[in-house]
């Protein structure tokens, strides 16, 4: 038995890494149960849209797709990656696929649109462009990154618990948030989230093994027992009840439905090139910022705060991207939430195995696997927030060239709740900030590229309007 262990050992550099197998597999499960609200959340998203010809797409076919991609990337990301980031459809890219591609088109050809994306990332990675602007950005600018992306998905886990809600904008107020649903905290499920916080702290405080997975399990079958004593309204996504079949069949029907110039022809050239240029700044940006700060959580950034085998986690994400076009589960990427799995200990893709394994599992154990509220999942997200928040001390907050675009980075990815927001923040910040002291030749000519495509980006309505785009 010794043998293959060791052998699986050096592949993975478990031990290098200063990681064990119990680790990795803990730190693969906590990882899947804090995404594995995907399962259910993408194909809500994508299957309530309607394309350019009112049709829509089966939420079976695409809970089926999701799973899929999701376990078949995440695996290659493991065995040719070796970083604990698992992938599966990426949020805010599959709104954007939903509600901005399919409406001018048909569901294929926006899918189309997707492969070609993804095509185009891998192509920015072969020639060794993707790798070039990461490793552009100062090594400060990376840690505030990571930090911005803790408090991100700090507040991701706030927002799907419930224990902070959008105050409607019939309320008349200039409050965008609040506590609880209704100014203060009500109902079991943010009490489930409140025991859930706590629980996980005293036992990270403990420093207990499997501290976060132990949290996500316990609070899922308190819930699961509240729910069957307590009148409860709505849990989310997610209601955590023991279902009434453990086995389902998976539905393949759409895997294979895209056209990659279809797009073109519907709606017309301009449109469908701004269209790929808008998805491809999102992915590109937000994968960076996503394996920038797992790895640095993770410890596996060199001395000059560059990722290991960059090159090959790159163009695996960009493939994940075409899978996802290809599959119909809208564009596939690294995944923050693997912070949690991190959280737990795992330092190589061997994690990933897990986590890839439990989505192939998914395929046919979806009502087993989906029993996890959000509100048992979601303090694995506080707590990771924390552990990716204490990066904030290697910042100099004295020099304002660094101080102020790190600090726009941070704030600016809550608040805008997008990492590729905040990352546009910070490099113009730091393109302007070192044009102001006079020191513009000390930025690298990529970063004002860079920066140059984020005003774009940025400006992206008001230059629709003036091509006459809308």
């Amino acid at each position: 038995m010794s043998a293959p262990l060791s052998g699986i050992d050096r592949y993975f550099r478990v031990s290098a890494r200063g990681s064990t197998f119990g680790r990795e597999i803990r730190g693969g499960f906590a990882t899947f149960f804090t995404m594995a609200y995907i399962l259910v959340l993408n194909p809500i998203i994508l299957g309530s849209a309607k394309d350019k010809y009112g049709h829509t797409l089966d939420t079976g076919q695409l809970a089926t797709a999701t799973a899929l991609v999701a376990c078949v990337m995440t695996i290659v990301m493991g065995v040719g990656g070796n970083l604990p980031l698992a992938i599966a459809a990426g949020l805010g890219l599959n709104a954007v696929v939903a509600f901005q591609l399919a409406p001018l088109m048909s569901w294929p050809d926006a899918m189309g649109l997707v492969v070609l994306e993804g095509l185009i990332i891998c192509l920015l990675v072969l020639t060794g462009l993707r790798e070039a602007i990461m490793n552009a950005i100062p090594h400060q600018l990376k840690q505030a990154i990571g930090v911005g992306i803790g408090l991100f998905i700090a507040f991701i886990g706030f927002v799907d618990a419930g224990f902070v809600s959008r105050i409607p904008d019939a309320a008349d107020t200039t409050v965008p948030v609040q506590l609880g649903a209704v100014g203060r905290l009500t109902g079991w499920p943010v009490l489930v989230f409140c025991l859930g916080v706590l629980l996980t702290i005293a036992l990270l405080a403990r420093k207990v093994k499997g501290a976060i997975l132990i949290s996500i399990v316990t609070m899922t079958a308190v819930a699961i027992v509240i729910d069957s004593v307590a009148d409860i309204k709505t849990w989310g996504l997610t209601t955590p009840k023991v279902p009434d079949r453990i086995v389902a069949a998976p539905d393949f029907g759409l895997i294979g439905h895209f056209s990659v110039f279809g797009g073109f022809g519907k709606a017309g050239v301009l449109t469908a090139v701004l269209l790929v240029f808008t998805l491809i700044l999102s992915d590109f940006f937000d994968a960076m910022g996503t394996i920038v700060g797992i790895s640095a959580e993770a410890g596996l950034l060199d001395e000059r705060g560059q990722v290991p085998g960059i090159g090959r986690v790159l163009f695996i994400d960009g493939a994940a991207a075409v899978a996802g076009g290809l599959g119909s589960a809208s564009s596939n990427t690294a995944y923050i939430e693997s912070a949690a799995g991190v959280g737990e200990g795992a330092r190589t893709g061997l994690a990933n195995i897990v986590t890839g394994g439990l989505f192939g599992l998914a395929l046919f154990l979806t009502p087993l696997l989906t029993i996890v509220p959000l509100q048992a999942a979601a303090p694995a997200l506080i707590a990771v927030g924390f552990l990716m928040m204490t990066h904030v001390k290697h910042i100099d907050w004295d020099r304002y060239e660094i101080a102020v675009p790190a600090f726009l980075t941070i704030a600016a990815m809550p608040f805008t709740y997008s990492i590729t927001d905040g990352i546009g923040a910070g490099f113009l910040a730091y393109v302007l900030v070192k044009t102001v002291l006079g020191k513009a030749k000390e930025v690298n000519w990529l970063l004002w590229g860079v920066s140059a495509l984020f005003l774009v980006y940025f400006a992206i309505d008001p230059l629709e309007q003036v091509l006459g785009v809308k």
